[in-house]
């Protein structure tokens, strides 16, 4: 590969959300025993465990069948030189049953361990899955996206090819050949010894190929990981791309990645052809030495017939085919493994949510009066030595209306995630209902808030399901009420469908004030005592703001919310506005008091004041 494509390569993986380092130092694997691997994987099969019993029971009849049929094959010849018809047809017939016999056993066998192959990955599937959803976000934050998408999907499917590609008929297979071995050796020890002569031949080329295959099935896993993410974040950022005519330096940079994942693949394509040429050229040489010795010793010895040299080079051929099986199922397995192996480093290493601190304590059914929410001494980083949060303290009393303010990076939005725990403070107390955040159960604290986030996210599906996305299956009336609450019910019911219109991927057949009116009617469908609203007007036009603001107002009766705003002129009826400046709480007082004092909030509104009026 060129200077040039390694170059983009490196940069690509910058952008995808860390170094190129970073990804060597993530994906980096150490050797694991198969048979440990193995083990970890035994839980996901062991519900389906009588498919796979069922599976190696047919296995070894179908082993069976096939040791019987080269003796079937050389009575056949023999009855064939004697002339007698009765006796040759019974021969074909037998033959014609046993090979009938044996193709619907190993069709069942098959089918049976596709079953199990597919349930057991379908359950690990689901146990990744529920392991990405309890991942703390901070885990998130800098992973790539693309390459969580790779361990649920790619390296789940590398594993499910032990079970499609059969790999669990290497017990038919060894048992196949403990059985051709000890029948060629009955059958004459001297063509035996010559047919094995060339067999330590493969075991040197198995022991060549071995690590080295297993390397390069991690580095296929590498690189996949790699070309997943920067696709996925090539697609997610694809206006931007096409905006600024990146097209050209983005291809080159996927070029780069694309270029090392052929080549890690064309390196397994490779060992697993010097495995299938070298077992296929002593395969070849064995029946064509057997053969030229039957020759030469019939002259001299009479005990060697035609049906016997039939019979055992019937059984040569079947001795190297599970060699060559064998073969090919441990490339399979190696590609499986290494499939695994990224599979538990990953569920080793994720790092999970954090338990409650202590037992945890249940939230009481109604919101008591005095003091719901209370910040004390908190402080918070994202990275270590970069504070976001410094020493804040305040508190809010149910049914208070409390607007936090400050310029952007001020440290307003992380407060409402110290308090819907998506991340855990590091000194001071976060307070809900009295108790400290962390003594309550993630889902039940979650659940006595209601959230209209900035960036709202929808999901494929409809707009009612993603407005009663706390219900499995939405009450219509309810997101009637909540649209109608916002005054957007007649905004969406004149779309073709209605409340059950289609909504594309991240909502994209919605404008921006449209998705932003479902995420507010998301809020109220909810109807949870505790409301955030972080930047909820942001994307609304002037009209639309109005009627929200007018919802609002009536809506807040009896509840109490945190408003995060930039536009200052949406919260000048909330009861306290909370200035932050550098991670700091400087101020505390109504729109009024602040505008008096002169300080910060007073500097931030005149400023958007004079914008507001040039515009």
């Amino acid at each position: 590969m060129n200077s040039t494509r390694t170059t983009t390569a490196s940069k690509g993986m910058a952008r995808s959300g860390g170094t190129l380092r970073d990804f060597h130092e993530e994906d980096a694997l150490g050797a694991a025993y198969d048979t440990k691997l193995l083990r970890r994987l035994w839980p996901f099969m062991r519900p389906h465990a009588r498919f796979l019993v069922l599976s190696v029971g047919l296995i070894l009849s179908v082993a069976a069948l096939n040791l019987v049929r080269p003796l079937v094959m050389g009575r056949l010849i023999a009855q064939a030189e004697k002339g007698e018809p009765s006796a040759l047809l019974l021969e074909g017939l037998l033959l014609s049953g046993l090979v009938v016999g044996q193709q619907i056993l190993a069709f069942l066998q098959m089918y049976t361990m596709q079953i199990a192959g597919a349930r057991s990955m379908g359950d690990l599937r689901e146990h990744l899955f529920d392991f990405m959803q309890r991942l703390s976000l901070r885990y998130y934050d800098r992973t790539p996206v693309g390459r969580l998408v790779t361990r649920a999907t790619n390296d789940v499917d590398a594993v499910g090819e032990l079970f499609a590609s059969g790999v669990l008929n290497a017990i038919g297979d060894l048992v196949a050949l403990v059985g051709i071995v000890v029948m060629m050796l009955l059958l004459d020890v001297q063509m035996s010894l010559i047919a094995f002569a060339a067999l330590p031949l493969v075991g040197l080329v198995v022991g060549f190929v071995r690590s080295r295959a297993r390397q390069a099935y991690r580095d296929i896993r590498v690189k996949i990981a790699r070309l997943n993410a920067f696709l996925n974040e090539q697609v997610a950022g694809m206006s931007v791309v096409q905006a600024y005519a990146q097209e050209g330096p983005m291809a080159a940079e996927f070029d780069g990645i694309n270029v090392e994942y052929r080549e890690a693949n064309k390196q397994s394509v490779f060992y697993e052809a010097i495995l299938d040429a070298a077992i296929e050229m002593v395969g070849t040489v064995c029946i064509a030495s057997v053969l030229w010795w039957s020759g030469v010793e019939r002259i001299h010895n009479s005990a060697i017939t035609f049906p016997l040299v039939v019979t055992f080079t019937q059984y040569i051929k079947q001795f190297f085919e599970p060699v060559n099986l064998l073969a090919q199922r441990y490339t399979i397995l190696q590609s499986a493994m290494s499939g695994a192996e990224r599979i538990f480093k990953f569920l080793d290493e994720g790092e999970l949510e954090p338990p409650p601190t202590k037992a945890a304590y249940a939230l009481p059914a109604q919101i008591p009066s005095g003091e719901v929410v209370a910040f004390e001494d908190v402080t918070f980083s994202y990275k270590p030595g970069v504070a976001v949060l410094k020493d804040v303290s305040f508190s809010v009393k149910a049914g208070e209306k409390i607007a936090l303010v400050g310029a952007t990076g001020a440290g307003k939005t992380t407060v409402t995630s110290l308090l819907l725990r998506l991340y855990d403070h590091e000194k001071g107390s976060v307070r809900v209902l009295g108790r400290d955040v962390c003594d309550y159960d993630r889902r039940d604290l979650r659940g006595t808030f209601s959230v209209v986030p900035q960036d709202v996210f929808l999901f494929a599906g409809t707009v009612a399901s993603n407005i009663a996305m706390s219900d499995e299956t939405p009450d219509l009336g309810r997101v009637e009420l909540a649209l109608s609450k916002i005054g957007a019910f007649d905004l969406f019911s004149r779309r073709p469908g209605g409340l059950m219109a289609a909504v594309d991927e991240r909502g994209a057949n919605f404008s921006a004030g449209e998705r932003q009116l479902i995420a507010f009617a998301r809020a109220l469908y909810r109807d949870s005592p505790l409301i955030i609203l972080d930047e909820a007007t942001a994307s609304i036009d002037s009209d639309t703001e109005a009627r929200l603001q007018a919802a609002f107002e009536a809506v807040m009766q009896g509840r109490t919310a945190l408003v995060i705003a930039h536009r200052l002129s949406t919260i000048r009826a909330v009861d306290r506005i909370i200035v932050f400046h550098h991670g700091r709480v400087v101020e505390v007082g109504t729109h009024d008091e602040l505008i008096a004092k002169g300080g910060v909030y007073a500097r931030l509104y005149r400023l958007q004041f004079a914008l507001e009026a040039q515009e």
